[in-house]
């Protein structure tokens, strides 16, 4: 009997395969991403959220609160600023699992499946693209405190900080709603079951009074809250230059999140795509 040889892949042809696949998809997402941003451009409506919003929630929240809770506006500048930012540029994270659902929903996706290119492209590709969303939300939230009056007491390097921590929490926490867009029937119940968790985060949380003004018995919501958590580490770069604890507690929970709902999005997009 005629033994029939198997071919062996040479490792090192293995590992230059490896590499090819993953610079396609590399390229492939930077696309989708440039994708996202054409969208922007041929439609800044879609920018409202990220430049209107942060302008009047400053506005109105520093307005409305801040002589009941700091004494003045200029007092409660450094506590609603990092608020505000947090507030706004999660809310903004919503986007991505909503215009996600609604390209899945007009055929989108079917046309990019026909096409050779990596298959996972169009998610991370939308998911890249809405960090320009986070950045504009962030630069707008800094640049409406200055012209109020608000001078951060840690520079422009606690800004910059703050922002780049702001930017990567919001990026990570997008895969959850990235992940609710692949799975849900609608973009609409995509954006009512995201605000259905965020108002809570938000709103009782520390970005907009300080926890101890709260009855005891939600004190303690607010303090295991991991926006919170973010809140006060903005706090800490923002106006004294810090890096504080609730840095790293707050890179640590983006860092669990992607753990988790990365690997979900990707399993339950790929099953669809």
């Amino acid at each position: 009997m005629t033994a029939i040889a198997t071919p062996i892949t040479p490792v090192a042809d293995r590992d230059l395969s490896n590499r090819s696949t993953l610079g396609l998809t590399v390229r492939n997402t930077l696309t989708m991403a440039w994708r996202g941003i054409l969208k922007i451009r041929r439609t800044p409506e879609q920018l409202i959220d990220v430049t209107v919003q942060p302008i009047i929630f400053t506005l109105m929240f520093t307005y409305i609160f801040g002589g009941a809770i700091a004494g003045d506006v200029q007092n409660y500048l450094p506590i609603i600023i990092p608020g505000i930012l947090v507030q706004t540029v999660i809310t903004t994270s919503v986007v991505t699992g909503v215009q996600l659902r609604e390209d899945m929903d007009k055929g989108v996706f079917d046309r990019f499946r026909s096409l050779p290119i990596a298959r996972i492209a169009p998610l991370s590709g939308a998911l890249l693209a809405d960090t320009l969303r986070y950045t504009i939300a962030t630069t707008l939230t800094f640049t409406m405190g200055f012209i109020m009056g608000f001078r951060p007491g840690g520079g422009l390097a606690g800004v910059i900080a703050a922002g780049l921590l702001v930017i990567a929490c919001s990026w990570a926490m997008s895969w959850i709603f990235a992940f609710f867009g692949v799975i849900a029937r609608t973009a609409s119940s995509v954006q009512g079951i995201s605000m259905l968790i965020l108002f809570p985060l938000t709103f009782l949380s520390n970005a907009f009074v300080p926890a101890d003004t709260m009855p005891d018995w939600l004190q303690w919501f607010v303090e295991a809250n991991p926006v919170s958590h973010l809140v006060t580490a903005v706090r800490g770069l923002v106006n004294e230059g810090t890096v504080t604890t609730e840095v790293f507690t707050a890179l640590l929970g983006a860092a669990v999140i992607v753990a988790v709902f990365a690997p979900l999005t990707v399993r339950a997009y790929m099953r669809k795509a």
